[in-house]
């Protein structure tokens, strides 16, 4: 009964999306305000069933009910519980009703939290969401439905994929869908200014929390995403420009220009046409990623096989949303006054710049992601598009854009001073310098490009601490005043400090990483020494253990520096037998921000393995920038300016009175 429960509480959900897509919209035409607060409640009894839904899949899995199609598939009862839980979304059907689960917990936020929005902005808002979710939930119950029941339940299941078997899995999906199903309240506000032809100040302070929580999960979700892969994979790499993470990557860029451009909107009440069309683009290539994973065109560990007619239905979504959003801001946009005006040296122009550069490379990835699969269909020629494209193309766009980072919050509204912000950045550009000259001498004959990089980072880094020691009187004014100027300081101001030096942490990362990294690939027997940038990793054989669905052969390895015995490691090869595949699970020694990285290959007769040896230096500087960009976005969203909305205007029309 729980399945038919569940089953029945998605279309209940159905049901009630399609109420609240249409009539809150007739009670705005008709300033009909009890029509119009039919939304709120929709939502609300939306997101309840959706839940429900969603717990009784949940169920299903972790009490291992065969009789259900998608348990049998994806579950087994020797399973350890949190991945029982965890392989609800790790597959298809169920990772399609967690996303749209994310999708009705937005609308029901909005409906909870949203009284200080208009009630008709509200009602158009709520409306225009669950346009999104019919057709989702259309989409899982037509071709996607997670309830199916087998007529001769088996007594075992098949299990899931092992590669998913993993912790991160609990986080990665749930991460990245609150970043990618965020994105469509920003969608639904820009549709609904839209329909209302109304769009200023007021309404990007009342998108702009939204939007920077999508983006705030998005982040931590392409971190967790990364790390995961680097570590579970075991080929040591922790960004393949795979095209489902250019996916994931490509809203990102957008939402990160989005953010900005309803900073100046809000500020200068500017930059309105270029705002609307920015959150209705980031949904966009949020949907587009969906495609890309759930229609079959792509081959990918990220991606889940699908049948054709799930990708037909996905672009026929896809169509309609992308297709009718920019067809309504091509009608209505030309009416949209521009607001304010300011000259191309000033905060608002440096945040245009940041846009440019943003959407540039956006439009780099959409290319190098699309285009091999634009050109099969057109012409049956399969070509592959990889990392030397992405580097010479994407990383130029960021050079330019990491220099004009540290300027931004240095310039005035309206009108800057290029020259004072220079002056001001007079030390991050001595410590940059410094960082290159040092590096350069202590790497003499390797790579020209990297102490530039790193000086560049520094110099982000840098800059960001002089926007704060700038903004305190920090060696200008007492100590005392400057820790109480610190403390007065806005969130939001904190929290793009914090922003702004995880970009440059995140860059130290990379950049030592891929120059920096050493390796060993060979074969081993037991007690061979194996030498890696100046740690001694001796082999000290092969045991064997049971797992709770897998067998495992884990090496050991004792790790010494200078003759000094430092950890043992315990890299290990899994093998499932219900799904007949086996996996690698590397071993990880953190030494600082640098660790030592062991794979294990194919295992000989005679008992010599195969290896793999990395040591990446500064390699959790790549993982910490995001986390600590992350870090600044809520403290930027904890403001109180956010928190209380924008405010209330003295004299409004009847159907644009705060909602109730």
């Amino acid at each position: 009964m729980i399945a038919e429960a569940g089953h029945y509480a998605l279309v209940l959900a159905l049901g009630l999306a399609l109420i609240q897509s249409t009539v809150p919209i007739l009670g705005a035409r008709w300033g009909d305000a009890a029509l119009m607060n039919v939304a709120r409640s929709t939502a609300l009894a939306q997101l309840v069933f959706t839940l429900a839904s969603f717990l009784a899949l949940i169920t299903l899995h972790v009490t291992s009910d065969f009789s259900v199609v998608n348990v049998f598939e994806n579950s087994h009862s020797m399973k350890p519980l949190i991945y029982k839980i965890t392989g609800v979304w790790g597959n298809h059907e169920g990772s399609m009703l967690l996303w749209v689960s994310i999708l009705a917990l937005f609308g029901g936020l909005v409906a909870a939290f949203g009284n200080n929005l208009p009630l008709s902005l509200r009602a158009h808002v709520l409306a225009v969401q669950a346009w999104v979710a019919s057709a989702f939930y259309l989409f899982i119950l037509m071709t996607s439905n997670p309830f199916l029941r087998i007529i001769n339940p088996p007594l075992e299941g098949r299990d899931l994929n092992p590669v998913l078997q993993d912790p991160g899995l609990a986080v990665h999906p749930p991460m990245l869908y609150l970043g990618y199903v965020g994105f469509s309240i920003s969608f639904s506000f820009a549709i609904a200014a839209l329909l209302e032809g109304r769009i200023d100040a007021a309404w990007a302070r009342w998108v702009r929390p939204w939007t920077l929580l999508a983006w705030i999960f998005l982040t931590l979700g392409i971190a967790m995403g990364s790390y995961w892969a680097y570590y579970e994979l075991g080929w040591g790499g922790w960004w393949f420009w795979d095209p489902v993470e250019n996916a994931s990557l490509m809203p990102w860029l957008a939402g990160t220009a989005l953010l900005h451009s309803a900073v100046v909107m809000e500020k200068r009440n500017a930059l309105k046409v270029w705002t609307i069309l920015l959150s209705i683009l980031t949904f966009s290539l949020s949907l587009l990623g969906t495609f890309l994973v759930r229609s079959g065109v792509l081959t990918s560990v990220h991606a889940f096989a699908s049948d054709p007619k799930r990708g037909v239905f996905i672009l026929l979504i896809l169509c309609i949303f992308i297709g009718g959003s920019l067809t309504l801001y091509a009608w209505r946009a030309s009416a949209l006054k521009q607001g304010g005006l300011f000259a191309p040296i000033s905060r608002e122009g440096a945040l245009v710049l940041n846009n440019l550069f943003l959407t540039t490379a956006c439009a780099t990835v959409f290319v190098g992601t699309l285009y091999p699969l634009a050109l099969e269909v057109t012409t049956g020629q399969k070509i592959s598009v990889g990392a030397p494209f992405f580097n010479l193309t994407f990383a130029p766009l960021f050079v330019p854009l990491m220099l004009a980072v540290p300027f931004g919050p240095l310039l005035a509204w309206k009108r800057g001073d290029l020259l004072g912000a220079a002056q001001r950045l007079f030390a991050a550009g001595v410590a940059a310098l410094v960082a290159i000259a040092v590096l350069w001498a202590w790497t003499w004959g390797g790579s020209t490009l990297a102490p530039l990089a790193i000086g560049l980072a520094v110099f982000v880094v840098a800059g960001a601490l002089s926007d704060l020691a700038e903004r305190t009187g920090l060696f200008r004014v007492p100590f005392g005043t400057a820790v109480r100027r610190a403390r007065g300081l806005p969130r939001s101001s904190w929290g793009t400090v914090f922003a702004h030096a995880g970009v440059g942490i995140a860059l130290m990362g990379i950049v030592c990483e891929t120059t920096w990294n050493s390796e060993y690939i060979g074969s081993m027997k037991t007690n061979d020494v194996a030498h890696v940038a100046g740690y001694a990793l001796k082999f000290d054989g092969l045991t064997q253990r049971q797992g709770p669905n897998f067998q495992e052969v884990a090496a050991q390895f004792e790790v010494s520096l200078d003759g000094k015995w430092l950890s043992t490691m315990k890299p290990s090869k899994r093998s499932f037998t219900t799904r007949g595949s086996t996996i690698t699970e590397a071993a990880l020694l953190t030494r600082g921000a640098s660790q030592l990285y062991i794979s294990l290959g194919d295992i000989a007769a005679d008992g010599t393995i195969a290896v793999r040896i990395y040591h990446k230096p500064m390699v959790l500087l790549i993982w910490f920038g995001p986390v600590l960009m992350a870090f600044g976005g809520m403290l930027s969203l904890s403001d109180r300016r956010l928190r209380v909305g924008a405010p209330k205007p003295a004299r409004v029309p009847r159907s644009l009175q705060p909602a109730e």
